[in-house]
Protein backbone atom coordinates (compact mmCIF):
# COMPACT_ATOMS: atom_id res chain seq x y z
CA UNK A 1 0.00 0.00 0.00
CA UNK A 2 1.20 3.27 -1.50
CA UNK A 3 0.79 6.56 0.89
CA UNK A 4 0.96 10.02 -0.29
CA UNK A 5 4.30 11.64 -0.16
CA UNK A 6 3.97 15.36 0.78
CA UNK A 7 7.98 16.54 1.78
CA UNK A 8 8.77 17.62 -1.60
CA UNK A 9 7.75 20.64 -3.47
CA UNK A 10 4.94 19.90 -6.27
CA UNK A 11 6.87 20.51 -10.32
CA UNK A 12 4.65 22.15 -12.64
CA UNK A 13 4.21 19.91 -16.14
CA UNK A 14 6.44 21.63 -18.56
CA UNK A 15 4.61 22.38 -22.06
CA UNK A 16 6.79 19.38 -23.94
CA UNK A 17 4.58 17.13 -21.32
CA UNK A 18 1.27 18.40 -21.97
CA UNK A 19 -0.74 15.70 -23.97
CA UNK A 20 -3.75 16.48 -25.91
CA UNK A 21 -6.52 13.50 -25.47
CA UNK A 22 -8.42 12.84 -28.36
CA UNK A 23 -11.27 11.06 -28.20
CA UNK A 24 -12.65 9.42 -31.93
CA UNK A 25 -14.86 6.59 -32.89
CA UNK A 26 -11.09 4.77 -32.90
CA UNK A 27 -10.78 5.05 -29.61
CA UNK A 28 -13.50 3.60 -28.33
CA UNK A 29 -13.71 1.26 -30.77
CA UNK A 30 -10.23 -0.03 -28.78
CA UNK A 31 -11.02 0.15 -25.37
CA UNK A 32 -14.29 -2.00 -26.35
CA UNK A 33 -12.68 -4.40 -27.85
CA UNK A 34 -9.84 -4.87 -24.95
CA UNK A 35 -13.04 -4.70 -22.84
CA UNK A 36 -15.02 -7.12 -24.24
CA UNK A 37 -12.27 -9.89 -24.99
CA UNK A 38 -11.55 -9.65 -21.15
CA UNK A 39 -7.87 -8.07 -21.84
CA UNK A 40 -5.71 -6.12 -19.67
CA UNK A 41 -3.77 -3.12 -21.06
CA UNK A 42 -0.46 -1.56 -19.98
CA UNK A 43 -1.88 1.21 -21.25
CA UNK A 44 -4.71 1.65 -19.29
CA UNK A 45 -2.97 -0.05 -16.02
CA UNK A 46 -0.19 1.86 -15.67
CA UNK A 47 -1.74 4.92 -16.61
CA UNK A 48 0.57 5.33 -19.39
CA UNK A 49 0.10 9.60 -20.98
CA UNK A 50 0.03 8.28 -24.57
CA UNK A 51 -2.58 5.53 -24.55
CA UNK A 52 -5.63 8.35 -26.07
CA UNK A 53 -2.87 8.46 -28.55
CA UNK A 54 -2.14 4.74 -29.49
CA UNK A 55 -5.77 3.68 -28.94
CA UNK A 56 -7.06 6.51 -31.34
CA UNK A 57 -4.09 4.63 -33.60
CA UNK A 58 -5.97 1.23 -32.98
CA UNK A 59 -2.92 -0.12 -31.29
CA UNK A 60 -2.58 -1.08 -27.60
CA UNK A 61 0.21 -3.24 -25.41
CA UNK A 62 -1.54 -6.06 -23.88
CA UNK A 63 -0.80 -7.48 -20.42
CA UNK A 64 -0.83 -10.72 -19.44
CA UNK A 65 -1.29 -13.14 -16.31
CA UNK A 66 -3.68 -10.38 -15.10
CA UNK A 67 -3.42 -6.88 -13.60
CA UNK A 68 -2.24 -7.49 -10.13
CA UNK A 69 1.97 -7.75 -9.18
CA UNK A 70 4.04 -9.43 -6.91
CA UNK A 71 6.08 -6.58 -6.67
CA UNK A 72 6.08 -2.73 -5.90
CA UNK A 73 8.19 -0.65 -7.45
CA UNK A 74 7.52 2.65 -6.44
CA UNK A 75 7.16 3.82 -10.11
CA UNK A 76 4.77 1.52 -11.21
CA UNK A 77 0.60 2.33 -10.69
CA UNK A 78 0.26 -1.81 -11.09
CA UNK A 79 -1.13 -2.47 -7.53
CA UNK A 80 0.37 -5.48 -5.57
CA UNK A 81 -1.72 -7.55 -3.95
CA UNK A 82 -4.38 -11.09 -4.15
CA UNK A 83 -3.08 -13.02 -7.19
CA UNK A 84 -5.46 -14.87 -9.50
CA UNK A 85 -4.56 -18.42 -11.28
CA UNK A 86 -3.38 -17.91 -15.07
CA UNK A 87 -6.67 -18.10 -17.71
CA UNK A 88 -5.33 -20.93 -19.95
CA UNK A 89 -7.78 -19.07 -22.83
CA UNK A 90 -5.94 -15.77 -22.44
CA UNK A 91 -3.43 -16.33 -25.30
CA UNK A 92 -6.05 -16.85 -27.94
CA UNK A 93 -8.04 -14.27 -26.46
CA UNK A 94 -4.94 -11.59 -27.06
CA UNK A 95 -4.20 -13.23 -30.69
CA UNK A 96 -7.39 -13.07 -31.49
CA UNK A 97 -7.57 -8.84 -30.95
CA UNK A 98 -4.36 -8.66 -32.56
CA UNK A 99 -5.93 -9.52 -35.51
CA UNK A 100 -9.35 -7.48 -35.10
CA UNK A 101 -6.76 -4.72 -34.89
CA UNK A 102 -4.98 -6.17 -37.93
CA UNK A 103 -1.96 -5.22 -35.80
CA UNK A 104 1.62 -5.43 -37.81
CA UNK A 105 3.52 -5.65 -34.72
CA UNK A 106 2.44 -7.10 -31.66
CA UNK A 107 4.02 -5.67 -28.18
CA UNK A 108 3.00 -7.99 -25.11
CA UNK A 109 3.94 -7.55 -21.43
CA UNK A 110 2.98 -9.03 -18.18
CA UNK A 111 2.50 -7.84 -14.27
CA UNK A 112 5.54 -10.11 -12.28
CA UNK A 113 4.89 -13.23 -11.54
CA UNK A 114 7.17 -14.62 -8.54
CA UNK A 115 4.87 -17.61 -7.51
CA UNK A 116 4.70 -19.30 -10.51
CA UNK A 117 7.28 -21.78 -11.21
CA UNK A 118 8.70 -20.60 -14.23
CA UNK A 119 7.31 -16.45 -13.30
CA UNK A 120 5.13 -16.72 -16.34
CA UNK A 121 7.48 -17.83 -19.36
CA UNK A 122 5.25 -20.78 -20.62
CA UNK A 123 2.17 -18.52 -20.84
CA UNK A 124 4.83 -15.64 -22.96
CA UNK A 125 6.17 -18.41 -24.84
CA UNK A 126 1.81 -19.70 -25.54
CA UNK A 127 1.02 -16.21 -26.21
CA UNK A 128 3.61 -15.52 -28.83
CA UNK A 129 2.62 -18.84 -30.52
CA UNK A 130 -0.72 -18.27 -30.48
CA UNK A 131 -0.56 -15.00 -31.92
CA UNK A 132 2.27 -16.55 -34.85
CA UNK A 133 -0.88 -19.02 -35.45
CA UNK A 134 -3.27 -15.90 -35.90
CA UNK A 135 -1.03 -13.72 -37.63
CA UNK A 136 1.82 -15.13 -39.43
CA UNK A 137 3.39 -12.14 -41.07
CA UNK A 138 3.11 -9.95 -37.63
CA UNK A 139 6.28 -9.21 -35.55
CA UNK A 140 6.16 -10.10 -31.85
CA UNK A 141 7.67 -7.93 -29.04
CA UNK A 142 7.69 -9.46 -25.69
CA UNK A 143 8.63 -7.09 -22.52
CA UNK A 144 9.01 -9.78 -19.98
CA UNK A 145 10.00 -9.59 -16.39
CA UNK A 146 13.69 -10.87 -14.75
CA UNK A 147 12.23 -14.30 -14.18
CA UNK A 148 14.13 -13.93 -10.90
CA UNK A 149 17.29 -15.31 -12.86
CA UNK A 150 16.22 -17.92 -14.05
CA UNK A 151 17.71 -18.76 -17.34
CA UNK A 152 15.47 -21.65 -18.19
CA UNK A 153 12.68 -19.72 -17.75
CA UNK A 154 14.37 -16.99 -20.34
CA UNK A 155 14.83 -19.90 -22.89
CA UNK A 156 11.27 -21.17 -22.59
CA UNK A 157 10.26 -17.17 -23.78
CA UNK A 158 13.26 -17.65 -26.59
CA UNK A 159 12.43 -20.65 -28.05
CA UNK A 160 8.86 -19.70 -29.44
CA UNK A 161 10.41 -17.44 -31.11
CA UNK A 162 9.88 -13.47 -30.33
CA UNK A 163 11.27 -10.71 -33.17
CA UNK A 164 12.01 -8.49 -30.00
CA UNK A 165 12.90 -9.08 -26.35
CA UNK A 166 12.40 -6.23 -23.88
CA UNK A 167 13.49 -5.88 -20.44
CA UNK A 168 14.02 -2.92 -18.47
CA UNK A 169 16.24 -1.47 -16.32
CA UNK A 170 14.15 1.43 -15.06
CA UNK A 171 16.69 3.37 -13.38
CA UNK A 172 20.31 3.22 -12.32
CA UNK A 173 21.27 0.70 -9.87
CA UNK A 174 22.25 3.29 -7.06
CA UNK A 175 18.67 3.84 -6.91
CA UNK A 176 17.38 0.02 -6.59
CA UNK A 177 16.90 0.66 -3.60
CA UNK A 178 14.18 2.91 -3.53
CA UNK A 179 12.66 2.59 -6.94
CA UNK A 180 12.95 -1.55 -7.64
CA UNK A 181 13.87 -3.03 -4.59
CA UNK A 182 12.91 -6.42 -5.44
CA UNK A 183 14.94 -6.23 -8.40
CA UNK A 184 18.79 -6.72 -9.09
CA UNK A 185 20.49 -4.21 -12.00
CA UNK A 186 23.03 -6.90 -12.91
CA UNK A 187 20.22 -9.76 -13.03
CA UNK A 188 18.60 -7.70 -15.79
CA UNK A 189 21.71 -6.58 -17.38
CA UNK A 190 22.75 -10.80 -17.23
CA UNK A 191 19.55 -11.56 -18.66
CA UNK A 192 19.73 -8.87 -21.51
CA UNK A 193 23.28 -10.62 -22.50
CA UNK A 194 21.56 -14.06 -22.81
CA UNK A 195 19.40 -12.83 -25.07
CA UNK A 196 21.80 -11.86 -27.01
CA UNK A 197 24.00 -14.78 -26.77
CA UNK A 198 20.89 -16.79 -28.24
CA UNK A 199 21.29 -14.72 -31.31
CA UNK A 200 17.72 -12.43 -30.33
CA UNK A 201 17.51 -8.65 -30.72
CA UNK A 202 17.65 -7.10 -26.96
CA UNK A 203 15.73 -4.20 -25.69
CA UNK A 204 15.75 -2.18 -22.40
CA UNK A 205 14.90 0.94 -21.45
CA UNK A 206 14.79 3.60 -18.69
CA UNK A 207 13.04 6.98 -16.55
CA UNK A 208 14.69 10.20 -15.72
CA UNK A 209 13.28 11.99 -12.96
CA UNK A 210 13.57 9.88 -10.09
CA UNK A 211 16.77 11.22 -8.92
CA UNK A 212 19.31 10.29 -11.00
CA UNK A 213 22.00 12.50 -12.58
CA UNK A 214 22.81 12.73 -16.63
CA UNK A 215 26.26 11.49 -15.16
CA UNK A 216 24.29 8.02 -14.29
CA UNK A 217 22.10 7.80 -17.35
CA UNK A 218 24.67 7.78 -19.91
CA UNK A 219 26.68 5.11 -16.78
CA UNK A 220 23.23 3.08 -17.43
CA UNK A 221 23.92 3.69 -21.24
CA UNK A 222 27.36 2.58 -20.85
CA UNK A 223 26.10 -0.94 -19.39
CA UNK A 224 23.29 -1.19 -21.62
CA UNK A 225 25.80 -0.83 -25.04
CA UNK A 226 28.27 -3.34 -23.45
CA UNK A 227 25.12 -5.76 -22.60
CA UNK A 228 24.65 -5.96 -26.61
CA UNK A 229 21.57 -3.70 -26.75
CA UNK A 230 20.19 -3.19 -29.91
CA UNK A 231 17.42 -0.83 -28.98
CA UNK A 232 17.66 1.00 -25.89
CA UNK A 233 14.00 3.40 -24.57
CA UNK A 234 14.36 6.28 -22.35
CA UNK A 235 11.53 8.36 -21.12
CA UNK A 236 10.76 11.00 -18.50
CA UNK A 237 8.91 9.61 -14.92
CA UNK A 238 5.42 11.23 -14.56
CA UNK A 239 3.75 10.51 -11.13
CA UNK A 240 0.59 8.15 -11.87
CA UNK A 241 -0.79 9.52 -8.32
CA UNK A 242 0.08 11.32 -5.35
CA UNK A 243 0.76 8.15 -3.36
CA UNK A 244 3.79 7.25 -6.00
CA UNK A 245 7.03 9.25 -5.64
CA UNK A 246 6.92 12.76 -6.64
CA UNK A 247 9.08 13.82 -9.77
CA UNK A 248 12.39 15.19 -9.23
CA UNK A 249 13.36 17.01 -12.03
CA UNK A 250 11.56 17.69 -15.24
CA UNK A 251 14.36 17.04 -18.09
CA UNK A 252 14.35 19.06 -21.13
CA UNK A 253 13.99 17.99 -24.85
CA UNK A 254 17.49 18.36 -25.73
CA UNK A 255 18.97 16.64 -22.87
CA UNK A 256 16.95 13.65 -24.41
CA UNK A 257 18.45 14.47 -27.78
CA UNK A 258 21.68 14.24 -26.28
CA UNK A 259 21.22 10.89 -24.43
CA UNK A 260 20.31 9.94 -28.24
CA UNK A 261 23.80 11.01 -29.17
CA UNK A 262 25.47 9.52 -26.65
CA UNK A 263 24.05 6.08 -27.00
CA UNK A 264 24.47 5.89 -30.48
CA UNK A 265 27.98 6.86 -30.29
CA UNK A 266 28.59 4.00 -27.86
CA UNK A 267 27.35 1.94 -31.13
CA UNK A 268 23.74 1.01 -29.51
CA UNK A 269 21.61 0.90 -32.98
CA UNK A 270 18.54 2.68 -32.08
CA UNK A 271 18.01 4.77 -29.61
CA UNK A 272 14.67 6.72 -29.05
CA UNK A 273 14.77 9.31 -26.35
CA UNK A 274 12.19 11.96 -25.63
CA UNK A 275 9.99 13.11 -22.77
CA UNK A 276 7.20 10.75 -23.61
CA UNK A 277 8.88 7.89 -24.75
CA UNK A 278 7.45 4.99 -23.22
CA UNK A 279 8.86 1.32 -23.88
CA UNK A 280 6.45 0.08 -26.18
CA UNK A 281 5.33 3.42 -27.61
CA UNK A 282 6.19 3.29 -31.30
CA UNK A 283 7.84 -0.10 -30.65
CA UNK A 284 6.34 -0.86 -34.43
CA UNK A 285 9.56 1.27 -35.68
CA UNK A 286 12.00 -0.85 -34.94
CA UNK A 287 9.99 -4.17 -35.45
CA UNK A 288 12.16 -4.76 -38.46
CA UNK A 289 15.19 -5.13 -36.40
CA UNK A 290 17.48 -8.07 -36.99
CA UNK A 291 20.20 -9.36 -34.59
CA UNK A 292 23.94 -9.11 -35.62
CA UNK A 293 25.34 -12.42 -35.94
Amino acid sequence: MRTPETTKPYLRLPPWLRVKIPCNRTYSATRELVRDLDLHTVCQSAKCPNMFECFSEHTATFLIMGDTCTRNCAFCNIESGDLKPLSPDEPARLAEAAERLNLKHVVVTSVTRDDLEDGGASHFAATIRAIRERLPKATVEVLIPDFQGDERALNRVLEAGPDVVNHNVETPPTHYGTVRPQADYAQSLELLKRVKRAGGVAKSGLMVGLGETDDEVRGVIDDLADAGCDIVTIGQYMRPSMAHPAVERYVHPEVFDQYARYGEGRGVRHMYAAPLVRSSYNAALFAGVRAER
